[in-house]
């Protein structure tokens, strides 16, 4: 009988092949670059056949690594999985993958609600700026954008709207260039604009001024890395941003910052929340996912 390939080295591709990155697989074990590389030597060598296709600096997974890929990861979710249930009984602790204005802007301020409901589920929030990789190693539930892959769920909480906003005082200030009722304008170069430039997808600004067909220069644009930065910006006064409607809701309604009566950007974005289907079952897991849904439909604008 063949024997199986060490458990370790099947660890350590699974990181290398969800990253396609031996550096950043190698961080994430707390090994070096050069470990990582031997340990998926050492495999292929076991396997008798190559599981990386290396052209330069990219690396990508040949068929039969991506076949290995998807069962490793699902044989170590499921390992993951057994091991909580045999020390914990039903897990009471939850690991939330979750983007960092989601989670500081809404999540947060709600969740000593669930505690209060759940006081024996605990929940630690994962902060992602991108999409993450959909893995039990990585978290238990998800706060993202779809993601189409076997076995996960997710449930949309909601669409992301973009609308202008910027503090009371400078809101007043413009009132008296656009009117008491803050018309919009015919140029936005005359305007403060506080940018975040996605790297995909541009400056937010422009995307808005295109579909309004008003001019826009963006080397007037106020540019900053992350929306959270922008919505502090635009409570300090420093110019108008663009932020989802429901991550500002409370600031609006605190009277730090003031909505602007110009029209929202609908990116086709939506948040999402999921986790795998088969976890679904589980108390903890049932208890989160039901309260979230709530609260997000609960206040739908």
């Amino acid at each position: 009988m063949r024997k199986l390939p060490p458990l370790r080295a099947l660890q350590v591709f699974e990181a290398a092949a969800r990253h396609l990155h031996f550096s950043r697989a190698a961080t994430e074990l707390c090994l070096t670059q050069s470990a990582v590389s031997h340990q998926v030597r050492a495999l292929e060598q076991h396997l008798g056949q190559p599981l990386f296709s290396r052209k330069g600096r990219e690396l990508t997974l040949t068929g039969k690594g991506q076949q290995l890929f998807l069962g490793v990861q699902s044989a170590l979710d499921g390992l993951d999985s057994l091991c909580r249930q045999l020390n914990e009984g039903d897990s009471r602790e939850l690991r939330l993958a979750v983007y960092s204005s989601f989670a500081v802007k809404w999540l947060i301020p709600r969740l000593s609600d669930f505690r209060r409901q759940h006081p024996g589920v605990r929940i630690h929030l994962e902060m992602v700026s991108g999409d993450p990789q959909i893995s039990d190693q990585v978290a238990d539930m998800f706060i993202c954008g779809v993601q189409q892959q076997k076995g996960f769920w997710q449930t949309l909480l909601r669409p992301e709207r973009l609308i202008p906003v910027c503090s009371p005082p400078l809101a007043q200030m413009l009132k008296s260039t656009l009117g008491e009722s803050l018309t919009l304008p015919a140029s936005l170069d005359s305007l403060p604009l506080l940018s975040v430039d996605e790297v995909d997808i541009g400056p937010d600004w422009q995307r808005w001024a295109e579909t309004r067909q008003l001019p826009l220069s963006c080397s007037q644009l106020q540019s900053y890395s992350h929306v959270l930065l922008a919505i502090e910006a635009a409570i300090a006064g420093q110019g108008v941003a663009l932020a989802c409607d429901f991550i500002v809701e409370a600031d609006i309604a605190a009277g730090k910052l003031v909505a602007l009566p110009w029209p929202a950007l609908e990116t086709g974005f939506g948040f999402h929340f999921g986790c795998r289907e088969r976890r679904l079952n589980e108390p903890a897991m049932a208890a989160f996912a039901s309260w979230i849904k709530a609260q997000a439909g609960a206040e739908t604008i």
